[in-house]
């Protein structure tokens, strides 16, 4: 089990950054990756894809889509990450999930494209909530945010379409001044029944 200390840093005491400055070098990000793919996906999918968006031609170009309330914290923000799936996720099963040689033929198909839609979605965002998890363990913060427009971000970022974006999260150094009051978590017997 780990120790308390390194449970607040990941869950009780990790907080949204709303201010994010400082400096992610890309080993960072490659360790961070390099953390949060060993979470589980559903048959070893891994639909999920970051793309990491640094540049301030590549923030020039995220300007667009992003709401008031997150453009100027994001245009700030040393690197905003954008959480994304990729909808033809199942061309690596072969070498993700070898004891099923077949396992790609359950995607295959455009009959099964709802199903693969819902199935990068879901395990792309499980892939999203790791790599928040796998960054504050780290020791980087991170802004999470849904404040934006997704079709501008993929038409921007991802124009073929395989790719779909889900969600941004902002990372480096938080300034904790700029945090806001932590809100209520609901309670166990609110949240959760046992049967």
């Amino acid at each position: 089990m780990l120790d308390a200390q390194s449970l607040d840093t990941i869950f009780r005491r990790a907080r949204t950054h709303n201010a994010i400055a400082g400096a992610v070098s890309d080993a960072q990000l490659r360790e961070l990756y390099d953390l949060m793919k060993w979470g589980p996906t559903a048959s070893n999918t891994q639909p999920g894809r970051i793309l990491f968006v640094r540049s301030r031609e590549a923030k020039e170009k995220l300007r667009p889509a992003l709401s008031p309330g997150n453009l100027d914290k994001t245009m700030a923000a040393p690197v905003t990450a954008i959480i994304a799936h990729d909808l033809m996720f199942y061309e690596n099963l072969p070498r993700t999930f070898p004891h099923r040689p077949d396992a790609i033929n359950a995607f295959k198909g455009e009959e099964k494209k709802a199903g693969n839609e819902n199935t990068a979605f879901r395990n792309g965002t499980l892939q999203g909530a790791y790599f928040i998890i796998a960054a504050r363990a780290l020791g980087l913060d991170c802004g999470p945010m849904s404040g934006f427009d997704n079709a501008k971000v993929d038409a921007a970022f991802f124009p073929d379409g395989r790719w779909k974006s889900n969600f941004l999260v902002n990372i480096g150094k938080g300034d904790p001044a700029k945090v806001m009051p932590r809100n209520p978590r609901l309670t166990f017997e609110e949240a959760c029944r046992i049967e």
